[in-house]
């Protein structure tokens, strides 16, 4: 049963990236809108899972299947990349150090919010 259900939250993660994709016209905002949106919900999620605050399919659902579909590292790999073989090297640091800081960073506010009480 574990499967099915981040098989399924798999379904629905790779849909909300390909639609955020979509939405976005393939640039890498996109790419970037998943991966700190997904970091934020991860950081939720895992604390929910815990703390015991959510049942284990909604663990394996949403923060297994979901976000591991819905975030990208793949595609931040290759939009990298692309910026690296343009030439495009600041571009390329600029993006890379956006995200990770960002996602880092808003990882840390939720950890912080939730474990200050």
């Amino acid at each position: 049963m574990i499967i099915l259900w981040i098989a399924l939250g798999g379904f629905a993660g790779s849909i909300a990236r390909f639609y955020i994709s979509v939405k976005t016209n393939k640039h890498v905002i996109g790419t970037w809108t998943a991966n700190v949106t997904g970091s934020i919900l991860l950081a939720l999620l895992f604390y929910f899972h815990m703390t015991d605050s959510i049942s284990e399919w909604i663990w394996f659902f949403l923060g297994i299947g979901f976000s591991g579909a819905y975030t990208t590292f793949s595609t931040f790999g290759n939009e990298t990349l692309q910026f690296i073989l343009n030439r495009k090297y600041v571009h390329a640091a600029s993006y890379v150090t956006a995200s990770l800081t960002i996602s880092l960073f808003v990882v840390f506010i939720v950890f912080s919010l939730f474990t200050s009480s």
